[in-house]
């Protein structure tokens, strides 16, 4: 086999037996691994220069298997493949943004394998004219030849063209004994489960039975999509039903003057002066002069690495934005949450990590993470400055306006990590875990 090795994650034997016959007939040495726990031992010991991770597997996910191998520093440059059933951008991105790849269909195509191993440089593209192996014959060539004289150029080609066509071939069976084997599988199942729940009968009684459960099966589904049907066509009556209401209070609130209070009177005649009572219109209009609108895009304040989440411009950002709220008598939660960045870092845990030069090869990144945010306990995220200044607003409102810290998921990105490759360089990656590492200020 070839000097290349590759790792297979996968609960499925059928699906580790598949993909492996695929990168075997590209002399790629392959390892496999039943679940993410088995291949983070395995990495332990052996580093292979690529890894196909499934995604739904008992126990650990692909996802957490993906961040767990990123944040190892002997582990983290080293290509990894995601295969799953999922589709779409947003999942593309999450797997992207925790060091993936890429993301190939669970139903695997050599062709598709092929163009991957391509990209990372594991194989030489055989569409490349330095690596063919016709030489035209000269007259050099052949002044200087033995007895035995070269093949004609079409016997060349001819040889060529057979061995293209008997690796294509290889390939094609193989996934139709593969696919087939699943078929089998699966159908066997099926009828060994029908066989074992029912009684035994005639062939008449088999067959009234094989009706009614066709039968029942098209009655579900059409009562399911009815269901749905309905439940879309009520969730959309809603939403119509709270923007009107939604744009209803903002044009009772927009005549107040930007001076004005924005409470509302109260029964028994107080004014707004004397009952501090904030109305349902007032909420939004309070939001929306301090920059946030419920359910609505947040303020967004960037964090430069190795600095602290809550601190400096961030404190001053969060504390502008409270003023404005409490200036006018705004009543709810405001929900400050921290996103770290995953920066191309070069040094190591006993001396420190720093942001690695623009010019250098992210595959010779020595970490892919953000030690300043990972290595925090959950008492050590709020700043003393942080901490004084909630606790100086619901002081001031008496609990009426409540800040609440949340870390975010480092799947919701920003901007979309670039995809891993050898010409990839730790600028391009860090120009985005610069943007990915934020904090936003949102009303909850």
């Amino acid at each position: 086999m070839g000097a290349k090795r590759a790792l297979i994650v996968d609960d499925s034997k059928s699906a580790r037996v598949f993909l492996s016959r695929i990168l075997e007939k590209y002399e790629i040495d392959v390892d496999s691994a039943e679940n993410a726990e088995v291949a983070i031992e395995y990495l332990g010991t052996h580093r292979p220069d690529v890894i196909f991770m499934d995604h739904m597997m008992p126990g650990m996910d692909g996802f957490q298997a993906v961040q767990a191998i990123k944040n190892n520093p002997r582990t983290a440059t080293i290509p990894i493949m995601m295969y799953t059933s999922q589709e779409g951008e947003l999942y593309l991105g999450q797997a992207r943004a925790l060091g993936a790849v890429g993301v190939l269909p669970k139903q695997i195509k050599p062709a598709d394998v092929s163009k991957v191993l391509y990209q990372l440089h594991l194989v030489t593209d055989r569409r490349s004219s330095e690596q063919t192996s016709f030489k035209p014959v000269t007259l050099e060539t052949i002044e200087v030849a033995s007895d035995e004289a070269p093949p004609p150029a079409r016997q060349v080609t001819d040889s060529v063209l057979s061995d293209r066509f008997a690796e294509l071939r290889r390939a094609l069976m193989a996934s139709i004994d593969t696919q087939s084997e699943r078929i089998t599988s699966d159908v066997r199942l099926i009828i060994r489960d029908a066989q074992l729940s029912a009684p035994p009968s005639d062939a008449g009684a088999r067959e009234g039975r094989a009706a009614w459960i066709i039968a029942s099966l098209a009655l579900t589904i059409a009562l399911l999509s009815g269901a749905l049907w309905w439940r879309e066509a009520n969730l959309r009556q809603d939403l119509v039903s709270e923007l009107a209401a939604l744009k209803s209070a903002q044009a009772s609130a927009a005549p107040a003057s930007p001076g004005a209070s924005n409470a509302a009177p109260v029964a028994g005649g107080e004014d707004e002066a004397g009952a501090g009572v904030v109305s349902a219109a007032a909420s939004p209009a309070a939001a929306a002069a301090a920059g946030l609108t419920p359910d609505g895009k947040p303020v967004v304040v960037q964090v430069p690495y190795g600095e602290h989440m809550l601190a400096g411009p961030r404190i001053e950002a969060l504390r502008q934005i409270l003023t404005r709220l409490a200036d006018r008598n705004y009543t709810g939660i405001v929900e400050v949450r921290t996103y770290p960045g995953r920066f191309c870092l070069v040094g190591n845990a006993t001396e420190g990590y720093s942001v690695a030069p623009d010019e250098l090869a992210f595959s010779r990144c020595n970490s892919v993470g953000n030690p300043h945010e990972d290595t925090l306990e959950p008492s050590q995220r709020e700043s003393l400055g942080y901490a004084n200044l909630v606790g100086e607003f619901r002081s001031a409102t008496k609990g009426a306006l409540d800040v609440r810290l949340t870390q975010g998921d480092v799947a919701t990105t920003a901007a979309a990590y670039p995809l891993v490759a050898s010409t990839l360089t730790a600028g391009e990656w860090n120009r985005a875990a610069a943007a990915n590492n934020r904090v936003e200020i949102r009303l909850r």
